[in-house]
């Protein structure tokens, strides 16, 4: 949820600011108006795979507290708020849980998503009954209007047996579906009607609402996203209405169409506000005063204007994709913990301190555990399971990857000691005359005979994890590897089978320490890094 709300932010500020450009561009034509408000949607909804793309900006945040240098002890603020014991402090999590806004981030989704596929669906069963229209003065004016708009191939018309859908959609081969008294319409009316309805195919206007629309179903909790779907719609009417006018069409004529085709279209059903219907009582009203004012600006944008506006709407998708804030508010401090075969380890006790404040947490039955609302700085986290070895591990919380955190303990140590008494003896008298003294330090270090590559874990790579691992080994006097262990707790289990799977396999020439073969401890640091 909250990387869901962290693209919901930055797609909102891109909405906000092409619906703030719109209106600043009210004195301009429709026509540029609805591209920009187009790409600032569609540049919204580039940042989700571009924050996943691109490579993470950081930039520096300031907290409300700074965090404390070297030692824990010295804090500004305590972990837990004045007021709440530490016994209680895993217990108060936040009034809302995460499973509870996802549910309901996930209903509202579908609910949108159902509505919109159920207008498709009206849609296309509608269109599949539709017969195509036969009328030889329709398919010729359709040619001419085609040819005027420089489209390859008029669209299909179909003529359904309703009364209430005059409406263009389709992505390849777009279609116009006009209502059953359309044979009954003059030329002059027929000749505005596809004026209209091709210039919505010129202008792809369906594609790109149905793209703001797709955005609004993953966003459906933003309002912006809904005042820029409304506005894009609005906005496609006029500027083909402006289409029209600018063919020739005498503006008092084309509003005494659009009057008559939207009384007899009056009935249109919410369905269709899925496709690309003409006649809307809801924007008629502002259309005709629209088209009657000879004031207003009626050109097309040119192609400069166009790439103009990308360019700019461009530079502001990348950074608001590309930038991370350094600093994080209190999120949840989750993760897993592991024994070193890589199974999970459940009934783990781990305490969390701050100074002298502390809260407490133990791992389920899946070995997740979870500290709620803890903010960014240094802490010290202890973990301790009968059998294994305690985990004393500071970290320091500053970025949002590092509230996720991958834990392993290390099996424990057994000792026994063994006290052997006997009675003290008088030395023997040396014997007169030189002695034979052994001088050392003649040694050869090993040489590595076979060498075997430690694997990426599959896993860790699709994950994006790097890690390093420190490994100790004890070469034996045969120059094998008899021994081999992890040195530290904060490594994935992952990384640790791979690292030790290829050290084990490693053989060496023995070492020899004047002249004898002997055993010798190693140490290898394992580096699991990801190339860009």
């Amino acid at each position: 949820m909250m990387l869901l709300a962290d693209l919901a932010i930055r797609s909102c500020l891109i909405v906000a600011l092409g619906l703030a450009a719109s209106a600043l561009l009210r004195r301009r034509s429709a026509a540029l108006r609805h591209g920009v408000l187009a790409m600032a949607v569609l540049a919204s909804a580039a940042v989700v795979p571009l924050a996943v793309l691109l490579p993470a900006w950081r930039l520096p945040v300031p907290t409300a507290r700074t965090a404390p240098a070297p030692q824990l002890s010295a804090v500004a603020e305590p972990l837990v708020a004045q007021g709440t014991s530490v016994a209680d402090a895993p217990r108060r999590a936040a009034l809302v849980p995460p499973p509870v806004l996802a549910t309901v981030w996930a209903a509202g989704g579908l609910l949108c998503l159902a509505l919109l596929a159920g207008g498709l669906r009206t849609i296309v069963r509608t269109t599949r009954r539709a017969p195509a229209v036969q009328d030889d003065r329709w398919k010729q004016i359709a040619a001419q209007v085609s040819a005027t708009y420089g489209l390859k191939r008029p669209p299909r018309i179909l003529q359904t047996r309703r009364s209430d859908v005059l409406a263009t959609w389709g992505v390849f081969r777009p279609i116009v579906v006009v209502p059953a008294h359309a044979r009954l319409w003059s030329d002059e009316r027929v000749h505005v009607v596809l004026c209209h309805e091709l210039a919505h195919i010129r202008r792809h206007d369906w594609s790109v609402q149905m793209a703001a629309e797709l955005l609004r179903v993953c966003f459906w909790f933003n309002p912006l996203l809904w005042i820029a779907c409304t506005r894009l719609r609005r906005e496609s009417e006029h500027a083909c209405d402006d289409a029209v006018l600018e063919r020739g069409v005498p503006a008092g004529a084309y509003a005494a169409h659009l009057l008559e085709i939207a009384r007899m279209c009056r009935r249109q059903g919410a369905a269709w506000a899925a496709a690309m219907p003409m006649s809307r009582p809801s924007t008629l009203e502002r259309r005709i005063t629209a088209m009657l004012n000879p004031h207003l600006d009626r050109r097309r944008p040119t192609r400069r204007t166009i790439l103009v506006t990308a360019a700019v709407l461009c530079a502001l998708a990348l950074p608001a994709a590309a930038l991370r804030g350094a600093q994080n508010g209190p999120l949840p401090l989750t993760g897993s913990i592991y024994d070193p075969t890589g199974a999970v380890l459940p009934q783990v006790s781990l305490t969390l301190e701050e100074g002298q404040a502390a809260i407490s947490a133990t791992t389920d039955a899946e070995g997740r555990f979870e500290f709620p609302s803890v903010r960014p700085g240094r802490y010290l986290l202890q973990a301790s399971l009968p059998g294994f070895r305690p985990l004393y591990q500071e970290v320091e919380l500053a970025h949002a990857r590092d509230w996720d955190r991958a834990i392993t303990l290390q099996v424990g140590e057994l000792r026994e000691t063994v006290s052997v008494s006997e009675r003290r003896v008088a030395p023997p008298a040396e014997a007169e005359g030189p002695r034979r003294v052994r001088v050392g330090g003649n040694i050869r270090a090993p040489r590595k005979a076979h060498d075997v590559f430690p694997v990426y874990p599959p896993a860790m790579r699709d994950a994006g994890r790097e890690g390093v691992v420190p490994v100790e080994a004890v070469i034996g006097v045969d120059g094998l590897v008899h021994s081999s262990r992890v040195l530290s707790s904060q490594v994935h289990p992952d990384f640790a089978m791979a690292a030790l799977d290829a050290v084990r396999q490693w053989r060496f020439a023995p070492t020899l320490l004047n002249g004898e073969p002997v055993e010798v401890r190693i140490t290898v640091s394992v580096e699991f890094s990801l190339m860009d």
